[in-house]
Order: structure tokens, then sequence, then C-alpha cells
């Protein structure tokens, strides 16, 4: 399992209609094959900075997210909403408390 972090910065104006858009699409992408864990953040300090935090079995099921329909349709309609250049880390998780 891996994590995959994702940072977004939109534009003010765009927030509701992303946030409508994740809204509608975040059980499909909750549900593709691997994808165990799921969630949406944005920051305290700056509203236009977003995050994604998503658990995954394999990096293949990452991969095949990424080259599906959905996430080129997902993909296409967020990136149009930016106002900064998205970044993303895939990383191991090595320590976890509850």
């Amino acid at each position: 399992m891996f994590v995959r972090i994702v940072k977004m910065s939109f534009h003010q104006e765009n927030i509701p209609a992303f946030l409508e858009m994740f809204d509608e699409k975040k059980a499909s992408i909750k549900n593709r094959e691997g994808c165990e864990f799921l969630e949406l953040y944005q920051d305290k300090t700056n509203p236009e900075i977003f995050f994604t935090y998503s658990h995954w079995k394999h990096e293949d099921d990452l991969e095949a997210y990424r080259n599906s329909e959905l996430f080129k349709n997902v993909w296409k309609q967020t990136k149009a909403m930016f106002n900064d250049k998205p970044y993303a880390w895939s990383v191991d998780k090595l320590v976890s408390l509850s």
C-alpha cells in the first residue's frame, strides 16, 4: 500500500465548481480497483489550496486509474480551474498511530 498526495491551487471563483465536481466523482474514484481511502483537504491559511490524499494497494492500481476515462475527464475539468501548477507525491507510509 502507498499514499498519493496531490496539491492543487484554484482561482477563488472556481472553488465552488471544483467542490461540486469532486462531490459528484468521489465515490467513482474511491470505488476504483485498489483505492482503499480518499480524502480532500483545504488549507487553513490559504483557502485556494487543496490536497487529495488517497491510499492505493498497488502502483498498478493508481496507473490504471490515471489511464481511465474517469481520470481523464476529472483531470481535464480540474486543471482548467487551477491558478498554479499542481504537485503530486507517491509516498510509502512508514508509521501510523491511531
